[in-house]
């Protein structure tokens, strides 16, 4: 195994959660923190008493934000509350014990109230009591918002210039409204205006404290008959077939119901794209009056452009927070001063705080209703898949049958060149700048995973396939085509390319000036023998680790990209598709080195792999005459072999051939 030894940094907790603040709070609190701290391709492990006030979900909610705070990992050890989970979901005691005892054998059970702990390469401290009810956005995850700040953050936001907190609208713009009729009674929205509110599964959803919490506060707005406005989307998927057993048993669902949270399926919903159109007039409205309209979900990423393409403001916010925005309609809210309706019961108005269930109440729900039973009768059968599963017609055979007319699996062209020996890799000389690129490029940018705009390059292909625009579907549903993701890599509605004159999938032909889509000049680009590069920010390849970021631009020609930082996965996974990645030197960056993207561009690197070290330095030049020293991030010797191979791909087809 080649890696690198990754920094190790101590974050302690001490203190205990306020009555008010949720895991959802502290998890983007932390992560908040963390990006600040600078985390990237470090693990983060916690310790200190503060752990121990925490139940292993809390803890597991905060670790599955790894990727959005940058880190390889965020670890718990297991303590008494871990040995304690596996009792309340079903594990038999034979296996707890064995557990328990493997875990003490070997010096991995932690006393998080113990004073010693282990050395770490840096530490940073967090009072839990600290922890106040906050969302994160309106465009990326780490980026916290208080609760009692938001009304101001998000009417900041809308004067901004555009970026990350901002949306750059005039005066004239914010006053902006627009009306519209659906199910025979006309709406008036404006900027903040809630449009989808999801409880939409990842740890969020699979942990009763926030979810219980979501269904307490339902049932107490239903007695009091608010109601949530019939046009905004709404929904409920939750990460565990055991969620709907517990919310059943406490009699939950009904009010979720009853406030538009059904239940729509279980996985990635909403937080990838999944949400599907909004109502026709609802849309037509927020387009001809190009508001900033939001969605409010309990996902993990909220990245422009992921959510829904109309939906330019995307806040995330615990569970309970989905359902308070919901019943507001907008998140230009001041919920300590404004009320959510007025009681039917009692005719007074209603806050918030009126209807917040207490920590007390959540517990002791619970208590009763999450039951050791329900997760062994839920998960009994996991292994036996469902009666539509198990009436797929599977091939048989050692060759995939691959059917040409498939819009959905296509045989990908990764290996139809490929070689039994190794070529030298080709120079890169006279490269054109497919993309100049800013800060936080996620991988959602660089290959989105939602639905398939009916404008793209990729709804022109399906279109010629026969395939009409209701059934285009996702980019995530057709991942299994190359032809449709290739055209997909960076069709991100809201990518800001500084080789366009607006934000949307487009660059500059440099040759010619002429302006298309980015698939079409990569297309056109290798159809006339010229090779690529990409100028981008910080934190390029920020968020899910997306195969298709790596693929795609690989499958567009694209040899190399020159970043100011990368992501931890995402330059790994460029180096897995052969593709260099170079980091500008500290303090440089392609503005301060007067680059435009219409240069051409030489990387001297050598081909003979021999000659090339990790961390090396690599000069770049252009036809302007320019040039300038970069850092090459091959981390480990085995990326340069993956390199020389022209990706991961074709290295370990190689060595089973030989």
């Amino acid at each position: 195994m080649s890696m690198v030894l990754p920094e190790v940094v101590g974050y302690k907790f001490v203190g205990k959660l306020p009555d008010i603040a949720t895991a959802t709070d502290l998890v983007l609190t932390v992560t908040n923190e963390l990006r600040k701290k600078g985390v990237v391709g470090k693990f983060v492990e916690f310790y200190g008493e503060g752990v121990s006030t925490l139940s292993v979900q809390d803890r597991a909610t905060i670790s599955n934000m790894a990727p959005e705070y940058g880190a390889t990992m965020g670890f718990f050890p297991a303590d008494e509350n871990t040995i304690d989970y596996l009792a309340s979901t079903g594990r038999s005691n034979t296996k707890i014990e064995y557990i328990k005892n493997y875990l003490s054998t070997q010096g991995l059970m932690c006393n998080y109230k113990s004073q010693s702990h282990p050395v770490f390469t840096t530490t940073m401290e967090l009072d839990l009591s600290t922890v106040v009810p906050s969302l994160s956005g309106p465009k990326r995850p780490h980026d916290r918002i208080s609760l009692s700040s938001m009304k101001q953050d998000f009417n900041s936001c809308l004067s901004a210039p555009v970026g990350f907190k901002g949306f750059g609208l005039t005066p004239e713009q914010i006053q902006k409204k627009a009306t519209f009729s659906f199910k025979g009674k006309e709406y008036t929205i404006g900027h903040g205006a809630v449009t989808i509110a999801a409880i939409t599964s990842c740890t969020n959803t699979s942990n009763p404290s926030v979810m219980l919490g979501a269904g307490l506060l339902a049932k107490n707005a239903v007695e009091h008959g608010l109601e949530v406005a019939p046009y905004i989307k709404t929904s409920l998927s939750p990460g565990s077939g055991v969620v709907t057993e517990y919310f059943t048993h406490s009699g939950l669902q009904e009010p979720l119901n009853k406030l538009g949270f059904d239940l729509t399926g279980y996985g990635c919903m909403t937080c990838i794209g999944n949400s599907g159109e909004l109502a026709e007039p609802l849309a037509e409205a927020i387009t001809k009056e190009d508001l900033v309209v939001a969605g409010v979900l309990s996902g993990n990423r909220n990245f422009e452009g992921r959510i829904h393409p109309l939906l330019r403001a995307n806040y995330l916010a615990s569970p309970p927070l989905v359902v308070a925005y919901a019943l507001a309609g907008t998140v230009d809210i001041d919920f300590e001063t404004t009320p959510l309706g007025v009681s039917k019961k009692t005719g007074q108005p209603v806050f918030l705080r009126d209807i917040w269930p207490s920590k007390d109440l959540i517990q002791q729900t619970i208590k009763s209703s999450v039951l050791p039973d329900m997760y062994e009768r839920v998960y009994s059968n996991v292994n036996d898949g469902n009666k539509s599963w198990n009436e797929l017609k599977v091939p048989t055979g050692l060759l995939y049958p691959w059917d040409e007319k498939s819009t959905y699996i296509h045989n990908p062209p990764f290996f139809k060149t490929m070689e039994l020996t190794v070529s030298k890799r080709p120079a890169i000389t006279n490269a054109y700048c497919l993309l100049n690129l800013g800060d936080s490029i996620t991988t959602d940018h660089i290959s989105p995973a939602g639905n398939i705009n009916r404008k793209s390059s990729a709804a022109r292909y399906l279109e010629g396939k026969g395939v009409k625009p209701e059934d285009f579907n996702t980019y995530g549903s057709r991942r299994g085509n190359d032809e449709v993701m290739v055209r997909g890599t960076f069709a991100n509605t809201r990518l800001v390319n500084k080789l366009a004159p607006a934000v949307g999938p487009q660059t500059t032909y440099v040759p010619t000036g002429e302006l298309m889509f980015i698939s079409d000049a990569a297309e056109k680009y290798q159809s006339e023998g010229h090779q690529l590069i990409v100028l981008a920010g910080s934190d390029y390849g920020s968020g899910s680790s997306r195969d298709w970021a790596a693929k795609g631009p690989y499958l567009q020609g694209i040899k190399c990209v020159i970043a100011i930082s990368f992501e931890r996965i995402h330059r790994s996974n460029l180096v897995g598709m052969g593709i260099i990645p170079l980091q500008f030197q500290s303090g440089q960056n392609a503005s301060t080195l007067g680059l435009t993207g219409k240069e051409q561009f030489n990387i001297e690197l050598p081909t003979d792999k021999s000659l090339i070290k990790t961390g090396q330095t690599v000069k770049v030049s252009t036809n302007c005459g320019k040039s300038f020293e970069t850092i090459l991030r091959f981390d480990t010797p085995i990326e340069v072999e993956y390199w020389a191979n022209n990706g991961i791909l074709s290295y370990v087809l190689r060595k089973l051939l030989h």
